[in-house]
């Protein structure tokens, strides 16, 4: 996201801590220092679609919510304030092309929601702002229809200005 449209990311002082290809477990491994070690007022974590496509070995949604719902908390134990962001839609990954994780990636959106709700956590719903009528991300907006382009991202960006401003994360 910093790559295609930095001065976003300048402008508000967003720290990008992103790694392409990246599942959950390996997110969960460097939080610390990541994350709570820099201090920052919140946290918006978007994750998962790494894990159903099978990056780092197979992943059931339970590991993988298990993994967000961890990374949470340990946000929340040091006063970081935390942000869930619903998985983006994909029909198909071009790495992986005979996956169909269309209903998989809602199925979890759906336990992040549901955990979000619960926990009084913000929910940013991308995925209802960015998916065509088969839940896939239109080329419009992701290229390989899995990554963002800059369209896409600004779709995405007032959502995520609102978000940190109903938790008063946004200076």
């Amino acid at each position: 996201w910093k790559d295609i449209d930095p001065d976003f990311f300048n402008t508000y002082g967003f720290i990008n801590r992103g790694i392409s290809g990246q599942t959950t477990p390996q997110m969960l491994v460097r939080f610390r220092q990541d994350v709570i070690d820099l201090k920052p007022d919140a946290v918006v974590i978007l994750a998962g679609t790494n894990d159903i496509a099978g990056n780092t070995g197979p992943s059931t949604l339970k590991m993988i919510t298990d993994n967000l719902f961890s990374m949470a908390e340990l946000a929340k134990a040091h006063n970081i304030k935390v942000v869930f962001c619903s998985v983006l839609p994909v029909c198909k990954y071009p790495w992986k092309s005979h996956l169909k994780p269309a209903k998989k990636i809602v199925q979890l959106n759906e336990m992040l929601r549901s955990y979000a709700d619960t926990n009084g956590i913000p929910y940013l719903d991308y995925h209802s702002a960015m998916a065509d009528e088969k839940n896939c991300l239109p080329k419009e907006l992701a290229d390989d229809g899995v990554h963002p382009n800059l369209k896409g991202f600004k779709i995405m960006e007032p959502l995520l200005l609102d978000a940190l401003q109903k938790i008063n994360a946004l200076n």
